[in-house]
């Protein structure tokens, strides 16, 4: 395949050759930058691309993006997989020990695409440069082009640039009999035996210094190993004693007994709302259970929770 960005966004996407030229001169600082707060406190940068940079980074993706190869143990943003399948792949071990990254996707930078480029035979380098413009961009006083949390063509990209690393973790804690995923920053290996992880912390640090580009660094805070006799948590679903991946049972005491409230109609729109988004992730992530609640409560009672909820806008509040 010949990679032509430039005829790519003028004709293809009917840019135009000027406009064209202008987008990728200027693609980098095209962005809204943002805190949200974390859910276990602090808070996470946020990178949005404007409108017409996000449609020409979408259109990146199904264009060049998806046909880079990804190592099957990256588990997140891809097709036909979840946050199930990433624990169900340990389901059947023992003990488990996970990892972290820290920041994760500002250490994947411009420089790491050129390279990968440069490695694999992508496109030429004024493509590659080109293609780095549009999909990475420039944090508020630096310098160094960084992958955005916010931007579509992002996650797809962090698991291209993380292939390598991928292959050669797999393929030498496998030697071990240890099986590993990786869930976005999340890296999780998993084993028969507590001996057979304690290979893990030096691959790790062996592939990491290996592996130049990305810049990777371990978030040594979040490092937890856990056996059957503790809860084993996988990207936040629990992997039971009997091999299964469950929600957890006070997730399911929860719900239980909000889906009774619904059923007696003491749950407002906006409680029937985070019902529901709860459900249906309990329908991928817990499929047993969820067959459970069709069964105690009747399937007309979720099929309601639906379409309760079916064409709700929340409220927009104004900032006055």
């Amino acid at each position: 395949m010949t990679i032509d960005v430039y005829k790519f966004l003028s004709v293809d996407l009917g840019l135009g050759a000027s406009a064209a030229a202008q987008l990728i001169r200027t693609a980098p600082d095209r962005y809204a930058h943002f805190k949200i707060p974390k859910r276990k406190g602090g808070t996470r940068d946020i990178s949005q691309p404007a409108s017409e940079l996000k449609i020409v980074q979408r259109a990146l993706v199904d264009w060049l993006l998806v046909k880079l190869p990804v190592h099957p143990a990256a588990t997140a943003y891809q097709a036909e997989t979840s946050i199930r399948m990433n624990a169900a792949r340990h389901a059947e071990n023992g003990p488990i020990k996970k990892y972290d990254f820290k920041d994760f996707f500002p250490s994947l930078t411009e420089h790491a695409w050129l390279s990968y480029c440069e490695i694999h035979h992508v496109c030429d380098k004024k493509n590659a440069v080109a293609l780095g413009r549009l999909l990475f961009m420039r944090p508020p006083g630096g310098r160094i082009l960084r992958l955005s949390i916010g931007a579509p063509s992002s996650p797809i990209l962090s698991n291209i640039l993380m292939n390598q690393f991928d292959r050669l973790i797999a393929a030498r804690v496998g030697e071990h009999y240890v099986t590993y995923t990786r869930y976005a920053d999340d890296m999780t290996f998993s084993a028969r035996r507590t001996g057979d992880l304690l290979s893990v912390d030096n691959v790790l640090r062996k592939t990491i210094a290996e592996v130049s580009l990305p810049t990777l660094r371990l978030n040594h805070e979040k490092t937890v190993t856990a056996t059957k006799k503790y809860r084993r948590e996988v990207t936040g679903l629990i992997l039971t004693n009997d091999n299964k991946v469950s929600i957890g049972r006070g997730r399911k005491r929860e719900l239980r007994a909000r889906i009774h409230h619904f059923k007696l109609g003491k749950l407002n729109i906006d409680q029937a709302v985070k019902l529901a988004g709860h459900m249906a992730f309990v329908k991928d992530a817990d499929p047993e259970f969820y067959t459970r609640m069709e069964r105690v409560y009747g399937t007309g009672v979720l099929a309601e929770l639906k379409m309760t909820v079916r064409g709700y806008r929340r409220p927009q509040f104004r900032n006055d």
